[in-house]
């Protein structure tokens, strides 16, 4: 049986817990609100409506990297301009390199 989403953020919230590591940024902390911040993707009105994101469309048409990295860039450039220090600018930033990290070194075979 195939693993789910919850099954695997509940392993990475276990290894999370196991490690003893002193974070010097908060990364434990970021980890976990990066981990939301992409579940909660698939819960928006953009995964709800289709079966079929935008952004699949766009990476199996041959555009992914530069769909990616074009939105890297803007949501880098965008932070502390719109909205101040914006923290979801940076979410989308992480969120468009997990995807391209996906799509270049993740792939299933």
């Amino acid at each position: 049986m195939p693993r789910t989403a919850n099954d695997y953020i509940k392993e990475f919230r276990d290894r999370l817990g196991e490690q003893e590591v002193d974070f010097k940024f908060r990364e434990d902390k970021i980890l976990m609100d990066i981990a939301d911040y992409v579940m909660d993707t698939y819960d928006s009105h953009y995964a709800q409506t289709k079966n079929y994101q935008a952004t699949e469309i766009i990476i199996d048409q041959g555009h992914g990297t530069g769909f990616c990295m074009g939105n890297i860039l803007k949501y880098a450039q965008r932070y502390g301009k719109k909205e101040g220090h914006n923290k979801a600018d940076l979410m989308k930033v992480i969120h468009y390199a997990m995807i391209q990290l996906a799509t270049d070194h993740y792939k299933e075979k």
